[in-house]
C-alpha cells in the first residue's frame, strides 16, 4: 500500500473514531442529570417515552466499543501499514527465528495460519514419519494409520470420490478392485503424488456418425456384456473392427485396458465412471474424456500421502492383503 493510501484510511478510520467520541460525550453532556415524567412529545399507538437520560450502563457499552476499536487497531494491523504491537509474531519460530514465508513480521490471518501449521507439523510430524518409514501394505493394517488416514480421506478426497469412497459421475470407486492407472500400493501412491490425467480422444469427426454408434454397441454387447436396446439399427461386426484398428492400442485386444495409459477395462462395466448407458458410451468415444486427478504432493507432503495411499489401499484389500469382488458403483 502506498504511503497516500495508507495515511488515507488511517485518517478515516481514526477520524471516524474521534467523531463518534465527540458524538456521545456531548449527547450524554446534553442530557439531563435525573429522572422525570416530562416525554419527548411523541406517541406511538398510545405509548409515549420519558425524557430521561440514557443509563449509565447503556453509555459505558458505548464507551467500551470504543475503547476495544482502539485497542484492536493499536494490537492488529488495520491502519494502512501499521503492522501491530501483537507480540509473538516477529518469526515463525521466535527460538530458532524462522521467518515467515512472505518475510515479513506481524500479525496476519496468513501468518496465523503459518504458525498453527507449524505447531501440528511439531506435534504430528514424528507421527507421520514413522508411518512413512513403513510399507504401505504394512501400514495399511494399523488401524491407528487408518484412522489418520480416513481423516485426511474425509477432508481432501471424498469431495470427489465420497464419504464412502464408492465415487460419483465422473469420479472412479475406490472401494473396489477396478483400476484405471494400477491398484498397487505403490501404483495409488504414485497416483495420489503426481496426479493423474486422463486422455481419452474425441473420435467422433475420424469415426463419423455410425461408427461411434457402431463401436459403441459393441463395447456395450460384446465387452461388457450388457443388452442393447431391442430397436439398435447398430453393426457389430463394424464396431468390432473398428475397435480392432482404432481402440486396441489402449485398451487391449480383448478390451481388458492397459494400466500404464489409464485405459479402462471395458469387460466391467461396473467400473465405467461416465455411465454404462449406450448413449453415455457414445458421448465418451463422440466427445473423448479429460478427467484429471490433482496432484497432492506439494499439498499434503509425501508422509500424508503415504497414509492417505494405505487408506485407500486398505478399501480395496482385506485385512489378509486379499481383493475383494468388484463392487457395482
Amino acid at each position: 500500500m502506498t504511503t497516500f493510501w495508507s495515511l488515507y484510511v488511517t485518517v478515516l478510520s481514526l477520524g471516524t473514531i474521534f467523531a463518534l467520541t465527540w458524538l456521545l460525550l456531548s449527547t450524554r453532556k446534553g442530557q439531563r442529570a435525573e429522572q422525570t415524567d416530562e416525554t419527548v412529545g411523541h406517541s406511538f399507538d398510545g405509548i409515549e417515552e420519558y425524557d430521561n437520560p440514557l443509563p449509565k450502563w447503556w453509555f459505558m457499552l458505548f464507551v467500551g466499543t470504543i475503547v476495544f476499536a482502539l485497542g484492536y487497531l493499536v494490537l492488529y494491523p488495520g491502519l494502512g501499514n501499521w503492522k501491530g504491537l501483537l507480540p509473538g509474531y516477529n518469526y515463525l519460530d521466535n527460538d530458532k527465528q524462522t521467518p515467515f514465508a512472505n518475510g515479513q513480521t506481524g500479525w496476519t490471518g496468513v501468518h496465523e495460519w503459518e504458525k498453527e501449521m507449524a505447531k501440528a507439523d511439531a506435534k504430528f510430524g514424528p507421527i507421520y514419519a514413522k508411518f512413512a518409514a513403513m510399507p504401505v501394505e504394512e501400514v495399511a493394517k494399523d488401524p491407528q494409520a487408518l484412522k489418520m488416514g480416513g481423516r485426511l480421506f474425509a477432508s481432501n478426497c471424498a469431495v470427489c470420490h465420497g464419504s464412502d469412497a464408492k465415487g460419483a459421475y465422473g469420479f472412479p470407486n475406490l472401494a473396489d478392485n477396478l483400476w484405471r492407472w494400477g491398484g498397487s500400493a505403490e501404483a495409488i501412491k504414485t497416483t495420489i503424488m503426481n496426479g493423474r490425467h486422463a486422455a481419452m480422444p474425441a473420435w467422433g469427426e475420424v469415426l463419423g456418425e455410425d461408427g461411434v454408434k457402431n463401436v459403441a454397441a459393441y463395447v456395450r454387447h460384446d465387452l461388457a456384456k450388457l443388452p442393447l436396446p431391442a430397436d439398435s439399427t447398430a453393426d457389430l461386426a463394424a464396431g468390432q473392427a473398428t475397435f480392432n484398428t482404432t481402440c486396441v492400442a489402449c485398451h487391449g485386444p480383448q478390451g481388458h485396458g492397459v494400466e500404464a495409459m489409464g485405459a479402462p477395462n471395458l469387460t466391467e462395466p461396473a467400473g465405467f465412471i461416465y455411465g454404462t448407458g449406450l448413449a453415455q458410451l457414445q458421448q465418451t468415444i463422440r466427445h473423448g474424456r479429460q478427467g484429471q486427478m490433482p496432484a497432492q504432493e506439494a499439498l499434503q507432503g509425501n508422509d500424508k500421502v503415504h497414509l492417505l495411499a494405505a487408506y485407500v489401499y486398505s478399501l480395496s484389500h482385506n485385512a489378509d492383503g486379499a481383493k475383494p469382488e468388484s463392487q457395482a458403483q
